[in-house]
């Protein structure tokens, strides 16, 4: 990995005129005629100065340039103390089949003799990166690598080695800021410049630079990233038409019926959360706009249904048969199979950790219990009693979205129609698993895999079965999806709107600015959000967490380990699919060697690795929700127009009594051979009894 680059000082300063004292000719007062010689004057001289050092600069025609040999190295950012650090070197200028011997050393002086810390000799060949050796665990301090080539070229540089502990301080300062003085924005832009700060050379206006050139536009250069904003604002308009058309109002009107009181409307968003499975960041940015006016007429406070929202669409994801999750999860759980050598089908083995999967199954049961039986506890029941009172938003909350104001109330005198909402939501919901479908199908095609072939009836019906439904959902590509349905969704809304003369041409695209304008604020929450993941991947802040919580400990008690060890990352980054990319290449082959040195029975050895497998994808979705940094609780909390600080207030007990039941009732218990089955059961059991007695009656 490259460093990023130092900054280039300017070489010399701007002259402004001539010396000090005098005049220059084009400044002198002495009539028309001179300042039209001091411009004539004034421009010769820009274009001499131009063409100057071009013509200093360019090369002899008579002498073609040579190609020089040299060194380069190659080294991360920084070095963390206690991690291991890989060099690489690249040589330019060899002629094709030449190669180089070179001497390495690594000391912590700046002279090539003193005390080494490391040495090799490799070949370089070509222009192809070298990695050398890992140093084992580095020192604090400087670190000087040297290199000596048998051409006779040297090349030196240095790396800076910062303490462990200051990898982790930008998401924890960044989490306590929020938390503390509820400024997101403010709060996540001076963590990103607090590893911008340690990370150049204690800069600090260096790192407030990096924050905007280097950090906040990386994240947003990120294909994968753009997508998901022009996703979310693409779908925001879709919201504005449907809101202006008087569709929401229509569905209220038509739900009314059905969902008459909170207990129906906490169940019947939950529901709806659970069938919109196929992608967590679709069932967020569908399912609150669409539930959000039904809850707020039910008396429903927006923190419950920020809860619910987040709660059902990454738990519901990360354990479906069929989801955008599947391959990301199914490559990486190949991977780590393959480098322990064990000879297992990965989906299938994703198969077999479902159930061991604690967190999000009582994450799910929770969620439902808590509607079902009408009780809530600490704040998030403050919120609700204050919703009673027709207040969902707290006194102080700043939504990360707002549609609730005048521009998106419906035109006067024109109908409320139920389907005018319904049509371009079902429509994008249908282009999304069907986008998905065609999308895989088509990936695994171009790459010669059988599962691609045949209708759907033939891939379900032959021996694959859901195994390569699986396959072929995981290897589409779920972000070109999302963003074809939502511009076929606005595009829907929009003709709808206009064929039954509810909105005029200008009263429609007006309404659509305004939904893409609603969702800004939350769009670069996410943009900073994004931001300190990438501080948290230079600083290594995963790495270390990682190391902290590696000592071997007895086979029972590892995959409870792993969910603590999960759930740290994932909180501190911030991310559920870097937390799974991060530790199942570790867990895995770590699982598989603690069980064989322990001796254990093939069917305890299955289990543990199991429970290991899905502790990891459990800690990674339990981190996620209790991190104000999340993208996913950025996501709920702007879809649900909810304040980012309230939702995270309130869903952390939920999520806390979540994650210590799957750990009392699940991980501890299975790695000491109890069925998983019996742990879901005894879990349910507990959360039901704990909402009963903790639990207070919001209706009261």
């Amino acid at each position: 990995m490259i460093g990023p680059k130092p900054i280039q000082k300017e070489q010399g300063d701007r002259v402004r005129g001539g010396p000090a004292g005098k005049l220059s000719p084009c400044a002198r007062p002495t009539g028309s005629g001179n300042r039209r010689r001091g411009w004539r004057f004034l421009v010769l001289a820009c274009l001499a100065g131009i063409a100057g050092p071009a013509a200093a600069s360019d090369p002899p025609l008579s002498s073609p340039e040579t190609p020089t040999y040299g060194i380069e190295w190659q080294l991360p950012p920084i070095g963390v103390s206690g991690l291991p650090i890989t060099p690489r070197l690249r040589a330019t200028g060899l002629s094709p089949g030449e190669v180089s011997l070179v001497e390495i050393r690594i000391t912590a002086s700046p002279l090539p003799s003193g005390p080494i810390l490391a040495s090799q000799q490799i070949l370089l060949e070509g222009e192809q990166p070298v990695s050398l050796e890992p140093l084992a665990a580095a020192p604090r301090g400087t670190l000087y690598f040297h290199a000596t080539s048998s051409h006779g070229v040297a090349s030196n540089t240095t790396l800076r080695v910062l303490p462990g502990f200051l990898t982790i301080l930008p998401p924890l300062f960044a989490i306590a800021m929020a938390l503390a003085f509820r400024q997101v924005v403010i709060a996540l832009f001076a963590g990103t410049w607090l590893g911008a700060f340690f990370l150049y050379d204690f800069n600090p206006f260096s790192a407030l630079l990096r924050c905007v050139d280097h950090f906040a536009m990386k994240a947003l250069t990120d294909p994968d990233k753009v997508s998901i904003c022009l996703f979310t604002l693409l779908l925001g308009g879709m919201i504005g038409v449907i809101s202006r058309s008087g569709g929401i109002q229509g569905i209220v009107a038509a739900l009314s019926r059905l969902a008459t009181n909170r207990r129906r409307g906490q169940i019947a968003t939950w529901a709806m959360g659970i069938l919109v499975f196929f992608d967590d960041y679709s069932n967020t940015l569908i399912v609150g706009p669409t539930m959000r006016p039904i809850t707020d007429r039910l008396g429903i406070s927006r923190e419950k249904l920020a809860y619910i929202v987040d709660t059902t669409a990454a738990s519901i994801a990360s354990i479906a048969l069929v989801s955008s999750w599947i391959g990301f999860e199914v490559s990486l759980i190949g991977d780590g199979l393959a480098g322990a050598g064990i000879e297992r089908d990965p989906y299938g083995t994703f198969l077999n950790t479902i159930p061991y999967c604690f967190y999000p199954w009582m994450a799910l049961v929770l969620c439902f219990l808590v509607g079902f039986l009408g009780r809530d506890f600490g704040s998030m029941y403050r919120a609700e009693r204050r919703a009673r009172e027709g207040k969902v938003l707290g006194p102080t909350a700043t939504p990360l979205s707002d549609f609730d104001t005048a521009a998106f109330k419906p035109v006067p005198d024109r109908p409320h129609r139920w389907f005018n909402a319904v049509v371009p939501v079902f429509a994008l919901i249908s282009y999304i698993f069907f986008g998905l479908w065609s999308s895989g199908r088509a990936a695994l095609v171009d790459r010669g895999d059988p599962a691609g072939l045949g209708t759907a009836w033939e891939i379900l019906t032959s021996g694959g079965g859901i195994q390569d439904l699986g396959t072929i959902f995981g290897a589409a590509d779920s972000f070109q999806v999302l963003l074809q349905a939502s511009l076929i969704g606005g595009i829907l809304a929009l003709l709808l709107a206009f064929t039954q003369g509810i909105l005029s041409i200008s009263e429609g695209f007006q309404a659509w600015t305004n939904g893409i304008k609603a969702m800004l604020p939350a769009f670069v929450v996410l943009a900073l959000a994004w931001s300190i993941g990438l501080v948290c991947e230079e600083l290594q802040t995963a790495d270390y967490l990682v190391s902290l919580l590696s000592d071997t400990l007895s086979p029972a008690w590892l995959p409870t380990l792993i969910f603590l060890g999960a759930a740290c990352v994932s909180f501190a980054t911030g991310t559920s699919w870097g937390t799974m990319a991060i530790l199942l290449p570790i867990a895995i082959p770590l699982a598989h060697q603690m069980t064989l040195t322990a001796g254990l029975t093939p069917g305890m050895a299955s289990g543990i690795l199991f429970g290991s497998i899905a502790s990891v994808l459990s800690g990674a979705v339990f981190g996620d929700h209790c991190s104000p940094i999340s993208d996913t609780t950025i996501l709920s909390s702007m879809a649900s127009s909810s304040d980012l600080i309230d939702h995270v207030r309130t869903q952390l007990p939920y999520a806390l009594l979540g994650a210590g039941v799957a750990v009392l009732a699940g991980t501890i218990p299975v790695g000491f051979g109890m069925s998983p089955w019996i742990g879901l059961f005894l879990g349910s059991g507990v959360l039901f009894a704990t909402i009963r007695l903790l639990g207070r009656p919001v209706e009261d």
